[in-house]
């Protein structure tokens, strides 16, 4: 699940399909014949054409990413995975649901490193994860009951009230 982190390898494959554009543009092939080629969008092919005019291959290598550098390192990001994954139960919870204080507390428990509540779901669906709400249903909940009464008593109640 962590493949949906971007990692160094992702950038050199990203770096080298730039760098395939550039021979391209070289050869005298078209924008839209390299999009085609490369199966990107021709915006993007736009883009590169006019860095590579202005700076040739140099301005399509890769650059150090911007903003700020990811808290969890690539293990890390893993281990909380597995944490994850055993339940809640695990951890000493009485329910089986991760929220995000939970898993906020786990990760400084686990790895010395605070995360605010509210950056959490960003965090797990970066790993692949979903929110999700349990849905709320009585534990006395009689589905043969529920199915018998939408059969036989539903349909004769609508015919006194359509009437």
């Amino acid at each position: 699940m962590y493949d949906r982190f971007m990692e160094k390898r992702d950038a050199v494959v990203y770096e080298q399909r730039r760098m395939q554009a550039a021979k391209m543009f070289k050869e005298g092939i078209r924008q839209a014949d390299v999009a085609r080629q490369l199966k990107v969008s021709t915006a993007s092919v736009a883009i590169w054409a006019q860095a590579f005019k202005q700076g040739g291959e140099k301005a399509l290598a890769r650059k150090p990413r911007s903003g700020r550098p990811k808290r969890l390192e690539a293990a890390q990001c893993r281990k909380l995975e597995r944490l994850l994954l055993k339940g809640t139960k695990d951890q000493g919870y009485v329910t089986e649901l991760w929220t995000s204080s939970r898993v906020a507390k786990l990760i400084q428990a686990t790895f010395g490193i605070r995360y605010h509540r509210n950056h959490i779901p960003k965090l797990l669906f970066a790993l692949g994860w979903s929110c999700q709400r349990p849905r709320r249903q009585a534990i006395e909940r009689d589905e043969k009951a529920i199915a018998y009464w939408k059969k036989v008593n539903w349909p004769r109640i609508k015919k006194k009230s359509a009437s």
